[in-house]
């Protein structure tokens, strides 16, 4: 059975409810709890867990603690992974200074850019000249980075990225990238999901004028 981006999000959200469940002082849990947690079916769920191959007891339920174990596994959250920024524009820059990898398994462990004048070897996070970015790559042996650059440089950006060894991207590029099958890419068009929004917000509104005008 192939595994779907879908079923790998899910996971995420399973194994939150299940650090929530725990604070509360559950130590067993069962599929139809899952699905309650997540806002899916108890069908998904061991759909899900199956597989992914974890496994529990029809009358017994899942033990908490082990199941947390074996997704912290799954999910490579046993162990740190260094992340790097390329481009410290507006996007970079916030990236860099958000707290919220701090709790999780990421950290940045760099950033690059081509403005000599935004190179900062002393900073917490530090921008380096992109002239060093295959080097420090293979030296750190990192595999995931943030592609935040203009959209026209971005496929020659990426294409360094993958030549020193980057297998997987978060993009912030408004533009297509043509990468090896085996390569992840995931897109982040803030301007396109912020529009979607409003095309609902217009799109309820209208409904509601709608409704009003027939009463």
């Amino acid at each position: 059975m192939k595994t779907s981006k879908s079923s790998v999000t899910r996971l995420y959200s399973y194994r939150e409810a299940l650090l929530r469940l725990k604070y509360l002082g559950f130590v067993k849990v069962f599929s139809e709890n899952m699905a309650d947690a997540i806002g899916a079916t108890a069908v998904q769920v061991r759909k899900d867990f199956s597989l992914f191959g974890l496994v529990g007891n029809k009358r017994g339920g899942y033990q908490i603690d082990e199941l947390i174990q074996k997704l912290d596994a799954l999910l490579g959250k046993d162990k740190k992974y260094p992340v790097i920024v390329v481009g410290s524009g507006n996007i970079g820059r916030a990236l860099m200074n958000y707290k919220g990898f701090l709790a999780s398994d990421l950290h940045i462990a760099a950033a690059f850019d081509t403005d000599e004048q935004k190179v900062n070897r002393s900073a917490e996070v530090p921008t380096l000249p992109f002239g060093e970015l295959k080097d420090f790559i293979k030296k750190n042996k990192i595999k995931v980075g943030i592609l935040a650059v203009p959209e026209l440089v971005a496929q020659q950006v990426l294409d360094q990225m993958m030549a020193a060894g980057i297998k997987g991207v978060l993009n912030f590029a408004p533009v297509r990238l043509n990468t090896p099958e085996k390569f992840v890419v995931h897109n982040v068009n803030l301007g396109r999901e912020l529009e979607t929004i409003l095309y609902f917000v217009n799109a309820w509104d209208r409904q509601e004028q709608h409704e009003t005008h027939k009463a």
